[in-house]
C-alpha cells in the first residue's frame, strides 16, 4: 500500500483530474467508484480496480478492510481524510475511490432496454438497474443519453452496470430496423393495452427523453406499440416508472408462460 501525503503526487493528481472531469474520463476509458458497495458490487461481478484511494481514518472499518484485502498492495493508496475527501463525486464523502477501465460489452442477444436521449443519469441509472432486476442482459443508449458510467448513473445503478452489456452512442434506429416485431415503445395515443400484449422473450424495451419522449420516426418503426393505463389524473408517468411497469409485466409474463 501506497501512503500519500501530498496533492502534488502524479498517482494521486491523475485520479483527482478524472474523477472532476468527464471529458477525461471518456477519453481514458474509467469510471469513477465512490462507496465500498459499488467497490463490492464491480468485485463480485470480476472488475478490479487498477487504483483504490482510502481515507485514513476508513482503514480500519471491517468492511473497507476486506475489501482492500480483495487487492493487490501496489493498488491501493492511503490519504489523509482531507485529500481522500477531495476526490469524492458525492456530497458526503465515502472515504473510498476506486478507479476501474471501462469494460468492453459482449455481443448481446436476448431482451434488452433501449434508451433515447434520456438525459438524467439518475433516470439512466435507475432504468438499468430496473433493467437489471428484471433479468434483461443489454442496454443500448443512443448518442443523446446521459453517460451510463457517470458517477450519478453509477449511484442510481447500484451495481447494475457491472452485470449488463451496456453499448453507448448505440445507432437505435438501425438496432430497431433489424428486429421491429420484437421492439416496445409506449405511446400515449397506443390503441392496446400493455397489458393486452403478449411480450417476447427477448423483447427490447425502447424508452425516450423525459421531456420530448420518443421521436415519432423511433415510435413508428417499434412493433408493438403500447400505453400504459392511468385511470388517475396523472397525464404521464416518469421514464424510470414508465420502464419499470413495462419490465416488471414483461417478468410476470415470462414467469407466468413457464
Amino acid at each position: 500500500m501506497k501512503h500519500v501525503a501530498s496533492a502534488a503526487n502524479p498517482l494521486y493528481a491523475d485520479l483527482k483530474k478524472q474523477a472532476g472531469e468527464p471529458r477525461l474520463r471518456r477519453k481514458d476509458g474509467v469510471a469513477i467508484l465512490d462507496g465500498a458497495h459499488l467497490l463490492g458490487a464491480a468485485l463480485e461481478a470480476g472488475l478490479a480496480p487498477d487504483l483504490l484511494a482510502v481515507a485514513e481514518s476508513r482503514i480500519d472499518s471491517p468492511e473497507i478492510a476486506a475489501l482492500i484485502a480483495r487487492l493487490p498492495e501496489r493498488a491501493v493508496m492511503i490519504l489523509p481524510d482531507a485529500l481522500a475527501n477531495a476526490l469524492s463525486t458525492v456530497e458526503t464523502p465515502t472515504g473510498l475511490v476506486a478507479r476501474i477501465g471501462i469494460p468492453t460489452p459482449a455481443q448481446t442477444v436476448g431482451a434488452a432496454i433501449l434508451l433515447d436521449g434520456v438525459q438524467d443519469p439518475g433516470n439512466v441509472g435507475t432504468m438499468l438497474r430496473t433493467a437489471a432486476a428484471a433479468g434483461l442482459t443489454a442496454a443500448y443508449l443512443s448518442a443523446g443519453s446521459a453517460e451510463a458510467w457517470s458517477p450519478k448513473a453509477l449511484r442510481a445503478g447500484m451495481g447494475a452496470q457491472f452485470v449488463l452489456a451496456i453499448h453507448e452512442h448505440a445507432d437505435l434506429a438501425a438496432l430497431i430496423a433489424a428486429d421491429p416485431a420484437r421492439v416496445l415503445a409506449t405511446d400515449l395515443q397506443a390503441t392496446r393495452s400493455l397489458y393486452d400484449v403478449a411480450l417476447p422473450a427477448d423483447c427490447r424495451f425502447l424508452f425516450g427523453n423525459e421531456g420530448a419522449g420518443l421521436p415519432p420516426e423511433l415510435t413508428d418503426a417499434a412493433g408493438l406499440r403500447v400505453r400504459i393505463p392511468m385511470p388517475g389524473r396523472a397525464e404521464s408517468l416518469n421514464v424510470a416508472a414508465s420502464a419499470a411497469v413495462c419490465l416488471f409485466e414483461w417478468v410476470r409474463q415470462q414467469q407466468t408462460a413457464k
